[in-house]
């Protein structure tokens, strides 16, 4: 089993309900067999187009039996089971979720469409800090609820 960390984000309609959905779609995902997250905290956007609204962010941290791009696909399952449609999106533009796979163990890797540890992470803030958060808290039980 591979311990893997993922950042999501939301600015688009209810961001709280689309975090929930994510990490619901994620926690009951096939192969995916522990989950834990910590609180969302809200980030102005990063590049794309202005005047967007600011992102609910969190990270989680899931143990997955999964291959790396079988989970990719699983994350990209729940994104657009989740109104995400990446064909008619503009880049870095307002999304009702997106799922970012962080790390992946102690692992590098460079696979078609699959770059970790993630090229951007050490520069998003709002990405490194739900991250620390959760190695800090790294017990194994679960956090965040789901109501």
């Amino acid at each position: 089993m591979t311990r893997v960390f993922v950042g999501l984000g939301s600015n688009v309609g209810d961001r709280e309900g689309w975090l929930r959905a994510g990490l619901w779609g994620l926690a009951t995902a096939e192969g995916v067999h522990r989950l834990r997250w910590v609180p969302w905290r809200e980030t102005e956007p990063v590049g794309g187009p202005p005047d967007q609204r600011a992102y609910l962010n969190t990270a989680a941290e899931a143990w997955t039996t999964l291959a790396p791009l079988a989970f990719l696909a699983a994350c990209q399952a729940v994104e657009a089971r989740n109104g995400r449609d990446r064909s008619h999106e503009i880049r870095w533009g307002p999304r009702t979720l997106d799922i970012d796979v962080l790390l992946w163990g102690d692992e590098s890797l460079s696979l078609p469409g699959l770059v970790v540890p993630h090229p951007r992470m050490a520069e998003r803030r709002f990405v490194l800090e739900p991250l620390a958060e959760l190695q800090r808290t790294a017990t194994g039980d679960w956090t965040g609820r789901f109501y």
